[in-house]
């Protein structure tokens, strides 16, 4: 027997709820894990909200990534007793996930749990982190080095954010942080921001081209934002999306990208393939210090998780939430 959050489909919306589940109900899978941290992620908490049609088959355990160790495997390259990682490939959407005691999963979508970090801490890291680290390797590989200029960072106080800041920061870049919480210029400044800016400056229709300000550009909003950062962006600057907090759109034009000659550069965090994976943690343990993830985590126990997700939603956690299945 093991506890999880179980979501499930009923004819007036979902019931979710923390339950004791048998064994033999988990999914199939080679690789049978004991979850030691998941994490609380904004895809995990419209899940379990309800609020974001993340969830594709029911029931299902939300909970996009996990830390743990095997008990039990079939596949050659995972023994009892190893530690182990996961990261997206439609967990907690399609495969049941890691807001769970245990998990069962197939062994493709694992990697070797990075020495450099114990379960919570990279739970800490998480997908959001993960992500934050595939964006600073994509903006490296375009030739964005520190004495090209600025560095902006959109939806600075999520996650995504906060790393990419402490990332950039690490590295020698020169990082403008734009959020919608100003008083919480401290905390982003403790991260590594040079300057912190309110996004209201970015998040209504603007020009198709404007003031060039930023060499390049780690974009998690989406929409107007990502249409106005592209349209500040400097002569052969680079920026990455890697979100969609304020919409799927992109109503802005093609000028920077023919007129200045910019690059937008997508990252998908999901599905990845394991050599990537395995750069960006082994890149993450280089990079990041234990104090940086002390002060971006907050720690729950399982039994927290679904009031969490509504605070998550509504904008008042800031940071990394880490749920601890020890409690």
């Amino acid at each position: 027997m093991f506890k999880a959050i179980l979501i499930d489909k009923q004819d007036e919306g979902q019931r979710v709820a923390l339950e004791t589940l048998d064994e033999s109900r988990l999914p199939e899978g080679d690789v049978t894990v004991r979850v030691e941290c998941s994490t609380l992620n904004y895809k995990d908490a419209l899940a379990i909200t309800g609020k974001g049609p993340v969830v594709r088959s029911f029931p299902m355990v939300p909970g996009i990534d996990l830390a743990g160790t095997v008990e039990s495997s079939t596949a050659e390259a995972y023994q009892p007793g190893d530690s182990v990682l996961l990261n997206g490939w439609g967990v907690g959407e399609t495969h049941w996930g890691g807001l769970a005691e245990k998990a069962r999963l197939d062994s493709r979508w694992l990697i070797p749990h990075p020495t450099a970090f114990s379960a919570r801490q990279s739970m800490a890291i998480g997908t959001a982190g993960y992500t934050a680290m595939l964006a600073v390797i994509a903006l490296e590989r375009q030739g964005i080095t520190p004495d090209r200029g600025e560095v902006l960072v959109t939806g600075a106080n999520g996650g995504v954010g906060s790393y990419a800041i402490a990332l950039l920061s690490r590295l020698g870049y020169w990082v403008v942080a734009s959020t919608g919480r100003l008083e919480e210029t401290a905390y982003l400044e403790s991260l590594g921001a040079q300057e912190v800016i309110d996004r209201q400056t970015l998040s209504e229709p603007g020009r198709p081209l404007a003031k060039e300000r930023w060499a390049a550009a780690i974009d998690s909003v989406g929409s107007h934002t990502l249409a106005n950062v592209l349209a500040g962006t400097r002569y052969d600057g680079t920026v990455v999306a890697c979100g969609l907090a304020q919409g799927m759109d992109l109503p802005g034009s093609v000028a920077p990208f023919i007129l200045r000659g910019v690059t937008l550069s997508g990252i998908d965090s999901v599905m990845r393939s394991y050599a990537d994976r395995v750069e960006a943690w082994q890149r993450l343990g280089e990079l990041l210090a234990s104090e940086q993830l002390e002060a971006i985590m907050d720690t729950i126990g399982l039994d927290e998780a679904i009031d969490k997700a509504g605070e998550l939603l509504a904008g008042r956690v800031r940071g990394r939430v880490v749920v601890d299945m020890a409690g």
